[in-house]
Order: structure tokens, then sequence, then C-alpha cells
């Protein structure tokens, strides 16, 4: 098997040892792992294999009483509020067998529970098979434990996400403080680059290793040596993490494949995670469409309109409903596969294609009309299909999709995707003709005249969309207006506080953002104090946002600023750091860090300092996985394919990542995540 191939197939053969287990079980799954299984095939493998019930992690949970063997199946460490969770099931049922499988591997349980040293055999997990049994009351019951990490999610055969990992954010200069604060004055780091895996706390270098070791299993199943690469502090905590994997070192000796891994923050560039520019219809679809209760990528896909029901309230929320994943129809992969990547007209266009193919197959009186695709056309198709039973089963995955388009494209909030992207080209231009003083300053009007207009107007910016347009305009500020008076900047940043107070707590509603990051969960309880010292902290992490590509020397802004006879542009990072790798020259790049593994090569690159000796390039190797920490968006797929395509390498990209980002979703990883100390279940 190719490892491209392998790459494809590598979530299913994770699930495969859960489903070897799952006979006659009743299966309790954490969130994280359910949506991994939500992409490789869903539920129904779990039945198939013979499970009675599937049911969420939680201590509310239980077995019946005719339910004698349980699976669990967790994303985090067997021990704290996991361990208590599976007592509380356990308390509340009558098994006689269980299986616990962690995507956690047994080496981190190790380190977790203070032990460095590597020992024989998995005592950790010996250890919570005999409290398994001492929790069912009988010693002789049987229990078992293992590792199985089952943290992958399929998107497409050539992306996969891990949802285990949708928190893991590339650290800020805020965290940089918190780090320094413990450290004596002399010892302090000066930047993000120099710090090590050691000096962050033990919660984040356990999620780290827990990363590291599922990327190993990964290449160990592609049978493929890797060479690291990192772009940028976080990526070079998680590449040299998996360059000097102990597990690693046999693998690499006899692997026949190679391949080359190149992690890249985030953070390098937030103007394209949070632009409003991308010309993508799945970017929309997350954005505007209600996501899956328990998912961080999916969504919601009203299935009334398959129906002949009337859409009153009491017709709300009685039919399951429909999402983006399709496994089980080929048909259906393939137009999600094109959604994902290609740019929206294009993909309208085949959503219609497909929708009247299956209705032509299925002998449906369609009407074929021409021209621009519209929403209303979309679902006059899709309601062909709800009189016949055996057509709605056949095509239920292409109808989904449908449906998803259509939604998303009449969606009222998409008239505020429109007006985000207007001000962000304003925003563009104006940055370059103007210090970043003045830029500020045009936002105070958009703030204030919302705040009596609140909700009459669907274009109207919402305070979410606000502070994804300070994201915005702080993420390519430091290039574009380098030497702007901090005095000046100051004082506006101080106004613009006072202004998004006012409207914070002016608000009838508070969203789900604005909760997390004030930690108030209705607007009774949000005082004027504490909408400011929430806006506090947000402009704090949003000064160091400007920060985060100074210690690149090639890649140091993604602004090109305007030459009077073209404007202002925004430049993908990922493009420049793509056309540098497939440049037809190889030429050595100064922020692609090459990690080293091991002694062969540290000398080779000790070597080249005085020899002429080739050194590591991550163009070597017919394969390239693209690792993208923090997340990626569809446009970006888009990006890195059409990139590929131009340069004609002969190299096959397949692309990682934490997370399929949607604009409203990077506030919430800035203000609202705690990236020092991550939630790992303890």
């Amino acid at each position: 098997m190719l490892p491209a191939e392998g790459f494809a197939h590598f979530p299913g053969q994770m699930w495969e040892k859960v489903l070897s287990k799952s006979n006659k079980a009743v299966v309790f799954m954490d969130d994280r792992c359910a949506e991994s299984l939500h992409w490789t095939g869903g539920a129904s493998l779990l039945f198939q294999a013979g499970a009675r019930n599937i049911k969420q992690f939680s201590s509310f949970e239980s077995g019946e009483k005719n339910e004698p063997k349980a699976v669990f199946v967790v994303s985090t460490l067997l021990k704290g509020r996991t361990a208590d969770i599976i007592k509380d099931i356990i308390a509340l049922s009558c098994f006689q067998y269980c299986v616990v499988f962690t995507s956690v591997p047994h080496s981190v349980h190790l380190l977790a529970n203070n032990v460095t040293s590597d020992l024989e055999g998995n005592p950790v997990f010996e250890q919570f098979e005999e409290k398994l049994c001492e929790w069912m009351g009988d010693m002789n019951y049987t229990a078992e434990v293992m590792y199985a990490p089952v943290v992958f999610a399929p998107l497409s055969q050539h992306f996969h996400l891990l949802p285990a990992f949708s928190d893991v954010f590339p650290l800020l200069e805020v965290d940089l403080k918190s780090i320094n604060e413990k450290k004596p004055e002399k010892r302090r780091f000066g930047s993000l680059m120099g710090v090590d895996i050691n000096s962050v706390p033990p919660q984040l270098q356990l999620q780290i290793k827990s990363l590291a070791s599922s990327l190993n299993a990964l290449f160990e199943f592609i049978n493929t040596r890797e060479e690291c690469y990192s772009v940028g502090p976080m990526s070079r905590l998680i590449a040299g993490e998996l360059a000097s994997h102990p597990q690693a070192k046999n693998r690499r000796k006899a692997a026949p494949n190679k391949a080359s891994i190149v992690f890249v923050d985030r953070t390098l560039d937030l103007t394209g995670a949070v632009g409003h520019h991308g010309d993508n219809l799945v970017e929309k679809i997350l954005s505007v469409l209600p996501q899956l209760p328990g998912h961080v990528t999916d969504i919601q896909v009203d299935m009334l309109e398959l129906t002949h029901l009337k859409q009153i309230d009491d017709t709300q929320g009685i039919l399951a409903p429909g999402c983006l994943a399709q496994n089980q129809s080929a048909t259906a992969r393939l137009l999600w596969e094109t959604m994902l990547v290609a740019k929206q007209k294009e993909a309208v266009l085949e959503v219609r294609r497909q929708l009247v193919e299956a209705a032509s197959k299925e002998n449906l009186p369609i009407k074929m009309s021409m021209g621009r695709v519209t929403a209303e056309q979309l679902c006059q198709y899709v309601q062909l299909f709800r009189d016949s039973w055996g057509a709605l089963e056949n095509n239920s995955g292409v109808l989904q999709l449908g449906l998803a388009a259509a939604q998303a494209l009449r969606h009222p909030a998409l008239s505020q995707w429109d007006a985000c992207l207007a001000f962000e080209r304003l925003l563009l231009q104006a940055l370059g003709d103007s210090d970043l003083a003045e830029v500020l300053k045009q936002l105070l009007p958009l703030i204030k005249s919302s705040e009596s207009k609140s909700g009459s107007d669907s274009s109207e910016l919402t305070m979410d969309d606000l502070l994804v347009l300070l994201v915005y305009v702080y993420s390519v500020a430091q290039e574009a207006c380098p030497g702007d008076a901090k005095e000046d900047v100051e004082r506006v940043e101080n106004e613009l506080i006072g202004a998004l107070t006012l409207r914070m707590t002016q608000q009838t509603t508070l969203s789900p953002l604005l909760q997390d990051i004030t930690g108030v969960s209705s607007p009774e309880e949000l005082t004027m104090d504490k909408a400011h010292s929430t806006l506090k902290k947000v402009f704090k992490t949003l000064t160091g946002i400007g920060h985060a590509r100074q210690h690149l020397k090639q890649f140091s802004s993604v602004y090109n600023p305007s030459d009077g006879a073209h404007q202002a542009t925004y430049r993908p990072f990922l493009r420049q750091v793509l056309e540098e790798i497939f440049h037809p020259d190889r030429r050595e790049c100064p922020d692609v860090e090459h990690m080293s593994g091991g002694l062969t090569d540290l000398l080779k690159t000790g070597f080249s300092m005085f020899m002429k000796v080739n050194r590591p390039h991550p163009g070597d190797h017919p394969l390239l996985f693209l690792f993208l920490v923090g997340g990626v968006t569809p446009s970006e797929l888009r990006l890195i394919r059409e990139v590929v395509s131009s340069h004609k390498s002969g190299t096959q990209v397949l692309v990682m990542s934490t997370r399929l980002l949607r604009p409203s979703d990077v506030p919430h990883l800035l203000f609202n995540t705690d990236r020092l100390r991550p939630d790992i279940g303890v």
C-alpha cells in the first residue's frame, strides 16, 4: 500500500481495534472520539460490529441490567475526571466485562504519574484494569485497557483533522509573560522561539507528547521515515517532540518510504483565518448554519424540506438533523470533497448537477433550468425526492449536502459576511495610507452606529463581527504601519474599549463567544466593570498578534502595500511557504527549520557549516505532509492544491490540522482558550 493510500485508510484501521471489542457491548464515548468516528464511518460501524447501544461519556449515563459488557472510548488520560466518570457509570450498571480505549499512549500516562524511566509492560494500564474490576465488584470479572489513536477525522482522501486537539493553538506574547513570571530574571526567554518543551506547564507538555505519539502511529502504519520541519514556535515544540520520539528510531531505520512533514503555526497568519475573502461555499456553510451538538466541525442541516411538514414552532426539533459527513455514499463523498476545495460558483453548480443526475436516475419529473443557481432552485430539486422513500434513501447524502448549500445561500447572516468583507477591504487600503491609530478610529463609528440600531438590520455588525475585524486589523498592522506612535494607538484603544464596553452591556442576548470570554451567561450578570476588564485583556492579546512574525527573516509580512497602480493586497502566508518549498532552485529557507532527530542529522547539519553537504530540504521527498497547528480554512485547502499543481513538482501534499476554521473560531482560540494549560481530562 502506498503511503498516500495508507493515510486515507489509517483512521478506519485505528477504529478496527475498537470494533473488534464492541460485540454485545454498550459503548460510551467522549465528544472528541465521537467526532472522529462521525467522519470515519459513523455509528453504523459500531452497530454492524454488534454494539447494543452507543451513549455519551457522562456520569449520568449507565448500562441496562441485561448489558454485562461495556466499551469506553476516550481521548484523555485515565485519571482525574475521566476516571471518575468511568467509575460513576460502572457504579450505576451491572457490568462484568469492561474494555477501555484511550487515545493517550502509555508513555504519556507514565509521565503524568511522574515516572520518567521506561518500565516493562504497561503498568499504568494494568493498575487501571484492577481498578475497573474493583468498581465492578468482583476481581474475577474481565477488564482490559489499551491505547488506540482514534484521533483522526478523514474529511477527505488528502485532508485529516484531529478533533482531540481542536483547542491546541500556538502560544502568544501574553503566554510568554506567564512562562517568564516564574523564572529568575537571568533565565527568562526573550521570545517564544526560545521556549523549550520543559519550560511549559505539564498539561501542555502531555498534550504535545500525545499529539506526537498519534503522528508517530500514522507514520508507523504507512511505514514511512519522516523528516520534521517547523515554521513558528509552537510548531517547533511539536516537530521537535516527533523528531526525537523514542519509538520512532527503529521505524526510521527500516522504513522503505520517505516523507517530509512541515508544521506551521496558525498565528503567523491570522489575516487568512478571520478574513471573509475566501470564495468558498463550505466556509459559508460552516459560518452560518448551527453546529452539531458536541462537534467542533460539522453542522446541522434542517431536514424539514424533505417532508410535507410546515415550518412552525411545533415542528422544530422533531426531525434528526442532516450533516456534512457523508460516509455511506461514494457520490456524496465526492460531492463533499468538491465543495470543500472548489470556488463557490463551481461548488454550487456541482451541487445542482448532482441533484439533477440523482433525480433523473430515479425518474423524477425534473425541470432543467440553466443560468445562475439559486437557493430556491436547489430546494425545488430536493423536494422532488420527498414523495419517494426509495429515492430519498438512495440519495440521502447528496440531498443533505444540497440542503446545506441552499440553507447557507439564503441565510440572513450571509449579508453580514458581505459587510465584513467590504470593511476588511477598506481597512486593508487604509492601513497603507494611515497609521494604526487613524485606522482604529474608523472602527469607532461602526461600534457606535450599531448601539442604537442593534438587531434592526441583518447586515449590522455584531459584537462577534467587531472582534473578528479587530483581529484582522492587528494581524497586518505591524508591517502596514511600522512606525506608529505608541501613545496615539493606546489613546484610541482606550476609546474603543469604552465604546465596546457600552455596546456589550447594551446587548439583550450574549452570543456563545461573549459568554465564554466574559464568564457570564446572561446580560443581567454582565456589569460595566466585568465588560471593561474583559476588553482590556482582549486588547492586550491583540497587541501581541502583530508581533507573531517578528522572528522571521523571509516570511515576515502578509501585506503587499499599494504602489499607486495597484491596491494593497493580502499575501497568504501558506502560499509564501509552499512557493519557497517548491522553488525549482531548492533554495535554503531560513524560516523553515529542520528538526534533528538524532546524531546523524546533527552531524550533517554541523558539517554543512564547513563543507558542502546537502542539508535536508522539505522538497527532498515525493510526499509532503503539511500540518497546520491551530486550524486551516477551506480556502487555504484550495490554495495548497493550486500552488502544488502550478509547480508540477511531482510531490504529493497531504494536509492535517487541529480544526477546520470559521472566522468566528479565532476570537474563541485567542481570548478564551487556556493555551498553556489545556483540558486533558484530569
